[in-house]
């Protein structure tokens, strides 16, 4: 018997193996426990940056002047008037006026108007295009109604800040923050 248990170094082999094996499938289920968080965290990440993506993607922009107007002649702004057209390659935005999902707000330091009325008017257009969508190559000019409008007049008049807001239903938001002058002609630049 004392012959049998004398030579015992396979023993020594056999087990470490089976603690190496051991070692190996332990760190092999946490790798995959990290590569699937990683994964995970990549597909967040990714899901991120195409939300960014379409929230820059359909912005507009202002071209040229803000103009101020005082239509009724009695010392206020009734009117504003500004151009937009899509930021480049921007998806397009529709522009009906009143109905449509674009939404303009107003607020100065004591009002706050979430919803004005507006009205659009083309100055480019793409060729055999008839719809209200704002396209690439398009300018629209948007009118606001301050004094006209269905939440109550705005009253807008000299040295006042004041933000308009244009909303798209996607996209980034359009701000146009302005200043009106000391005195308000019957057309006034905004700078």
């Amino acid at each position: 018997m004392q012959r049998l248990h004398k030579n015992e170094s396979g023993q020594i082999a056999l087990e470490t193996a089976i603690i190496l094996i051991a070692f190996i499938v332990v760190a092999s289920v946490f790798a995959f426990t990290i590569l699937s968080a990683g994964s995970a965290s990549t597909e967040r990440g990714e899901q991120a940056i195409s939300a960014g993506l379409e929230g820059v993607q359909s912005s507009m922009m202002t071209r040229g002047a803000i103009i101020a107007r005082d239509t009724a002649d009695d010392g206020a702004v009734n009117t504003i008037v500004f151009t937009v057209s899509l930021a480049g390659g921007g998806d397009p935005v529709d522009l009906t006026a009143g109905t449509g999902p674009v939404v303009i707000g107003y607020r100065d330091a004591t009002q706050v108007v979430n919803s004005v009325d507006w009205t659009v008017e083309w100055l480019v257009r793409n060729t055999g295009d008839t719809g209200n969508l704002l396209e690439a190559g398009e300018l629209a000019e948007i009118t606001v109604d301050l004094a006209d409008n269905t939440d109550g007049a705005i009253t807008l008049g000299t040295n006042t800040a004041f933000t308009l807001e244009i909303k798209p239903p996607t996209g980034g938001v359009l701000q146009i923050n302005r200043t009106t002058p000391a005195a308000i002609s019957a057309v006034t630049e905004l700078h």
